[in-house]
C-alpha cells in the first residue's frame, strides 16, 4: 500500500507564508532597527516635550481621579533597556512596568512576531472561541512546568491577579468546606476585591469588605535564621491547631516582590510545606513576579521545590497568565473560564518569549540571568563603598540592626538596593530623582523600604550596569542633598 502525505494547508497559513507578507515585515524591522540605532544612552527631555508631557500628565490625573506615580508617558518606542518618552527623553528602563517587559522595549524579534500576530482574524482569544495560539503556549508552559513537579494542567487569563483567582476557585473546591487561606506577612497577590484582601498592605484594603479568611506567618529572617524559622514552623502548627481541617491553601512566594525582594532557602519552605501535606492544605507558589527571573524558568524549580507544588500561578513578563495545577487539582467543569484569555499578539509574543528564554542560555548557575544579577551585584557594592554615608545601617524591629539582610539583594532579575537606611520618603525621593537623571527604578517593602529593579535581563548586557549606575550615583546624590 503507498502512503500519501496530505499538502492540506489553511488559507490563513497560506496568507501568513506569501512572500510579499514576509517581505512587508522584514521592511518595517528594518526601519524600525535603522531609527533604534539614535537610542544609544540617557537622553534629557525637549523644553517643548516637557511641556507637552505636563499637559498630558494633568489632563491623566483629571481623567483618572489621581496623579502618575511617575510622569512617564512612552513615545512608543525603544531599544532593550532604553526607552524613549513623550517630552523626547531616553531613559534605562529598570523597573519594566513592575516586570512585564522582560525583553525591554522594541525587540525586534518580538515586535516582528506581533506583527504577524495582528494579521490574525480576531485581536482577542477566549475560552469559548480560540486559536492554535492558546494551545501551542499552553503546551510550552506545562512543558517545562512539569520536568519538574506533577503539573499537568493549566488555565490560560489575562491577568495575574485573575490568575491567582482561578487558582483560589481550584483549591477552595477541591479543599471543600475549607474556607480559609495561609499566608507569610507582607504577602502581595494582586488588585481584585479577594487578592487586595489577602495582601499584607493595610492601604490596599481600606473600605473593602473582609470575606475570606485569612492567617500570616513570619517570612524567613536572614538575621534570625533560626529563630525565624522556628517562628514560622510554630506560627504554622498554631492556626492548624486554631483551626483544624479549615485551611484550603498555602498561598506563597518564594521570593517576595512588593515585601522586599525577601529570599529565603530552600529548607525553610521545605518544613513547612512539609507539614501542610500533612494537614492536606494545598500548595501554591505565585510567581506572577518571580516566573521566568531566576535560575530556571520557574522559581520553584530554582529551589528544587517542585515535589510540594499542587498549585503554581504565573504572569507579567509571560504576557499572558495562567493558573497551573496538578491532575489531583483538576477542577470539575464550570468553575474556571472567562470571555478574555488574552490579545493574539499576546499570546504569540509571549510563548516567542518562553522560546528564547529556554533556548537562549539564560538559565543555569552559568546562565545569562546569573551573570547579568553578578554585574548589578558589582556595581551596586561598588556603589556602597564610594558613599557609605548613604548607606547607614538598617534598624532592625526586634533591635540592632538587619546586618545580613546586606544593602544589596535579590535573586536574578529581581535585584534590590538599600539606601538612607530604609526609610520611605528618603528612598521615594531617590526613585524620582534617579528618574530624571535617567533611570526608572520604583520601590519595594513594608519598612526597610528599598529601591527595587526589575531590569530587562532578556536584552541586557553586563557592561550597561556602568552607565545606569551612573544615574543611579547621580539620582542619589540629589536625594542625599535634598535630605
Amino acid at each position: 500500500m503507498s502512503t500519501t502525505h496530505s499538502a492540506f494547508q489553511t488559507h490563513a497559513e497560506s496568507f501568513r507564508a506569501n512572500p510579499e507578507v514576509k517581505a512587508a515585515i522584514k521592511a518595517i524591522i528594518e526601519q524600525l532597527e535603522n531609527t533604534q540605532d539614535e537610542l544609544t544612552g540617557e537622553r534629557p527631555p525637549h523644553a517643548e516635550g516637557t511641556a507637552t508631557v505636563e499637559s498630558l500628565l494633568a489632563e491623566y490625573a483629571n481623567l483618572k481621579g489621581r496623579g502618575a506615580a511617575l510622569p512617564y508617558i512612552g513615545s512608543g518606542l525603544g531599544r532593550g533597556p532604553l526607552v524613549e518618552l513623550e517630552d523626547g527623553s531616553v531613559k534605562w528602563d529598570m523597573i519594566c512596568g513592575i516586570g512585564v517587559h522582560l525583553f525591554g522595549h522594541s525587540d525586534p524579534d518580538l515586535v516582528a512576531t506581533a506583527l504577524e500576530a495582528s494579521l490574525g482574524d480576531t485581536p482577542m482569544q477566549g475560552n469559548l472561541q480560540f486559536n492554535r495560539d492558546v494551545i501551542d503556549f499552553s503546551r510550552l508552559l506545562i512543558d517545562e512546568a512539569s520536568r519538574d513537579s506533577k503539573l499537568q494542567h493549566c488555565f490560560l487569563i489575562n491577568s495575574g491577579a485573575m490568575a491567582n483567582e482561578s487558582a483560589l476557585k481550584v483549591c477552595f473546591q477541591k479543599n471543600a468546606p475549607a474556607s480559609r487561606v495561609i499566608l507569610f506577612d507582607d504577602a502581595f497577590c494582586g488588585r481584585s476585591t479577594t487578592m487586595a484582601q489577602f495582601g499584607d498592605s493595610a492601604g490596599g484594603r481600606v473600605g473593602i469588605p473582609l470575606t475570606v479568611m485569612t492567617d500570616y506567618i513570619p517570612f524567613y529572617d536572614p538575621d534570625r535564621p533560626e529563630e525565624s524559622t522556628r517562628d514560622a514552623v510554630e506560627a504554622l502548627e498554631k492556626v492548624i491547631r486554631r483551626y483544624p481541617g479549615q485551611h484550603a491553601a498555602f498561598k506563597f512566594e518564594i521570593i517576595q516582590g512588593e515585601g522586599g525582594f525577601r529570599v529565603a532557602p530552600r529548607e525553610f519552605f521545605g518544613e513547612l510545606f512539609t507539614r501542610c501535606k500533612e494537614a492536606g492544605i494545598a500548595i501554591w507558589a505565585d510567581e506572577v513576579q518571580t516566573f521566568g527571573r531566576t535560575d530556571r524558568m520557574f522559581c520553584f524549580q530554582t529551589y528544587d521545590l517542585g515535589e510540594y507544588m499542587d498549585v503554581v500561578t504565573i504572569g507579567k513578563m509571560s504576557q499572558v497568565c495562567a493558573a497551573l495545577y496538578t491532575e489531583e487539582y483538576n477542577p470539575a467543569p464550570g468553575l474556571l473560564s472567562a470571555t478574555f484569555i488574552g490579545s493574539t499578539a499576546a499570546l504569540r509574543v509571549g510563548r516567542r518569549i518562553l522560546e528564547r528564554l529556554r533556548d537562549g542560555g539564560y538559565y543555569g548557575e552559568q546562565g545569562r540571568i546569573v551573570e547579568l544579577h553578578g554585574a548589578f551585584r558589582r556595581q551596586a557594592n561598588a556603589l556602597v563603598e564610594r558613599h557609605p554615608e548613604w548607606f547607614p545601617p538598617v534598624p532592625h524591629s526586634r533591635g540592632g540592626h538587619r546586618d545580613a539582610m546586606g544593602m544589596v539583594g535579590g535573586r536574578g532579575g529581581m535585584m534590590r538596593l538599600t539606601p538612607f537606611a530604609g526609610e520611605k520618603v528618603k528612598v521615594v525621593r531617590a526613585v524620582k530623582a534617579m528618574f530624571e537623571e535617567g533611570v526608572i527604578a520604583f520601590f519595594c517593602g513594608h519598612g526597610p523600604y528599598h529601591l527595587r529593579f526589575l531590569a530587562p535581563v532578556g536584552v541586557m548586557e553586563p557592561a550597561q550596569f556602568e552607565p545606569i549606575f551612573a544615574c543611579v550615583e547621580r539620582g542619589l546624590a540629589r536625594a542625599a542633598s535634598e535630605s
